[in-house]
């Protein structure tokens, strides 16, 4: 009854740590590291197979293989959080270096999915800073700068509301890319600065999706094949969006090319 109590504990457990490991962002083969590792650490494998939608995953005991345990549990979907997945990655090696219990194990966890985030307002003002210092790379001038960071934090405001507000993910990075894409698209209207193309382009670079892109080819690399094609296809899709929402700001202002 023993073995059977901690299995089920440690499964629970490894479904909510895996669930929120992959929805701050983390990629595939991180994630069956770190699970692989907790699960070891307690005297049992873990095999699991990871989707873009939930994760199914198998404990079996390593010195009685008649008692296991399979659980399915949807994925979380969080905001990238690089220091959320930090935490996380140290946290596996928490019952190999100092053979802690499994209750220890989920206090620990509580605790670093508590700590708090940057406020969203502080979100809104990095992120708009950071956007009007992609368009300096691209030669903008510093009204184009200034123009980016002002679409930006409209853009980025309108994703954060329309999140908020639960609408179709796909639907809200159309708008925002809209909403940013026409703020920016004064600067060509009224012959901002000397580069107004520049800024109009630049200002929707902030919904790019980088990581996902990136967790795309490295799942690929190392044999997630079907989670690095469905993290492909949508970012394929959100880079669409992105130029549905730009093309409409084009098609109204009247901009041929940029």
């Amino acid at each position: 009854m023993q073995h059977t109590d901690q299995i089920q504990a440690l499964s629970e457990f490894l479904l909510e740590y895996a669930t929120t490991l992959m929805g701050a962002g983390v990629h595939t083969n991180r994630a069956v590291r770190n699970i692989s590792r907790i699960a070891s650490a307690y005297g049992y494998s873990a095999d699991m197979t990871i989707f873009q939608r939930n994760i199914t995953m198998s404990l079996i005991c390593k010195d009685d293989e008649t008692l296991r345990r399979t659980s399915v549990r949807k994925l979380k979907p969080l905001a990238f959080n690089l220091n959320l997945i930090q935490q996380l990655s140290e946290l596996s090696w928490l019952p190999v270096d100092n053979n802690v219990s499994i209750a220890e194990m989920e206090q620990a966890f509580r605790s670093m999915v508590r700590t708090k985030r940057f406020s969203r307002w502080t979100d809104l003002l990095l992120v708009s800073v950071g956007n009007a210092a992609f368009c300096r790379l691209f030669n903008g001038d510093l009204w184009a700068m200034l123009t980016v960071f002002a679409a930006t934090m409209l853009g980025f405001l309108a994703k954060q509301q329309l999140t908020r507000l639960k609408y179709n993910p796909l639907g809200v990075i159309i708008l925002s890319a809209f909403t940013a894409s026409m703020a920016a698209a004064c600067a060509v209207l009224f012959q901002i600065g000397s580069t107004p193309q520049i800024a109009l382009a630049a200002s929707v670079l902030f919904l790019v999706p980088g990581v996902q892109m990136i967790n795309s080819i490295m799942d690929l690399m190392h044999g997630h094949i079907l989670m690095g094609i469905s993290r492909g296809i949508h970012s394929i899709m959100m880079i669409a969006c992105i130029a549905i929402g730009l093309s409409a700001t084009m098609l109204i202002v009247g901009v041929n090319s940029l």
